[in-house]
């Protein structure tokens, strides 16, 4: 990030940062105790994001780190009640009394400050939302849907059963003035319900993934039957479970002449972005299946890439996947899948 506009004016630089890189960066400089502290008062998600970003950052220059320190620092200057304007909810009381204490000495005031959102649906997919929802009221359904974002609240409503979702969408339309005790309390069912469906919290023992891991270690026969009728009953499924089905470890159980057929098509610039993140035993073997020349070529412009996206690898990576995808439809490559791998005729 910070070297990739290296040869712009610095204030160009400095403007074409967005507001999550200058997060990063400050606290990449602030270190790993202040961002523990602050990652305690950040929703998962948003954790999440961070740390991706703050992974991408490799190096920044002196000067570009003591712009974003000296930046927040004139943010907390101009509000007089920005580090303390949180101090009054129900987090800080509690946190600074205790539960038992806080109740003692306010009763129901500890009750102040409660947020108005559903914590428990931020980290949960729709497929799993829909599934749990198509039981319920079409008022809770509306309710819920209600403080989704726009994108999931859309996804949720086509997973559901047709006769539902103008019920749900009507419903919404005429929502009006919700408690936030009501909210507090649904969101406190939401999280145990949840819980049991696949959550993130939760150790998942079903879902997508292991089937995925499943087909592959079948023979092609059992996997091309197994996944017509998963096709069959649900198109969707089937897609999600097929991009998941061969990733870009993988490559390590490609056979030597799919790689080489792979090195001959594959672009070079993709290839050593691919590679950014890739394991030793990935780069192994396509360093094999080079010569000598290319191989060291490829090493030199590996030694030399700067910091790179995570989105920008992982898309490389799905670009090369298909590639070899591709090559294994038309015979040029073999995967090698169960104990016995792969025979063509």
């Amino acid at each position: 990030m910070a070297e990739e506009n290296k040869s712009l004016d610095p204030d160009v630089q400095y403007a074409l940062l967005s507001g999550q890189e200058k997060a990063a960066i400050l606290l990449s400089a602030l270190g790993p105790t202040t961002t523990k502290l602050i990652f305690k008062h950040m929703k998962d998600n948003d954790v999440k994001r961070m740390i991706n970003t703050m992974s991408s950052i490799s190096k920044s220059p002196i000067w570009m780190v003591k712009k974003v320190l000296e930046e927040f620092y004139s943010a907390i200057n101009e509000d007089s009640e920005l580090l303390f304007s949180e101090n009054k909810g129900r987090d800080f009381i509690l946190g600074t009394l205790g539960e038992d204490r806080a109740k003692q000495l306010l009763g129901q005031i500890v009750d102040v400050g409660n947020s108005n959102t559903l914590e428990s649906l931020e980290l949960v997919d729709t497929r799993t939302l829909a599934n749990f929802l198509i039981n319920e009221h079409p008022q809770t359904i509306a309710l819920i849907c209600a403080h989704l974002p726009v994108e999931k609240k859309v996804d949720v409503l086509r997973k559901l059963p047709e006769g539902l979702q103008a019920e749900v969408v009507l419903r919404v339309a005429n929502l009006d003035f919700v408690s936030p005790e009501l909210i507090a309390q649904l969101d406190d069912v939401l999280k145990t319900e949840l819980s049991t469906l696949g959550s993130i919290d939760t150790q998942q023992l079903g879902g997508i993934e292991p089937i995925a891991d499943m087909l592959n270690l079948m023979d092609k026969n059992s996997e091309k039957n197994i996944m017509a009728r998963v096709e069959e009953k649900d198109p969707e499924l089937a897609e999600e479970i097929r991009k998941l089905m061969f990733v870009f470890e993988d490559v390590i159980y490609v056979d030597d002449r799919g790689i080489q057929e792979l090195l001959k098509v594959v672009d070079n610039t993709k290839l050593v972005t691919a590679l950014k993140t890739a394991p030793d035993e990935v780069r192994t073997k396509l360093f094999k299946n080079m010569s000598n020349r290319a191989a060291t070529l490829l090493k030199e412009d590996l030694d030399a890439m700067g910091p790179t996206k995570i989105s920008d690898v992982e898309k490389a990576q799905q670009e090369i996947v298909q590639q070899l995808k591709d090559l294994e439809a038309k015979g040029k490559a073999i995967i090698s899948r169960g104990g016995e791998g792969d025979a063509f005729v």
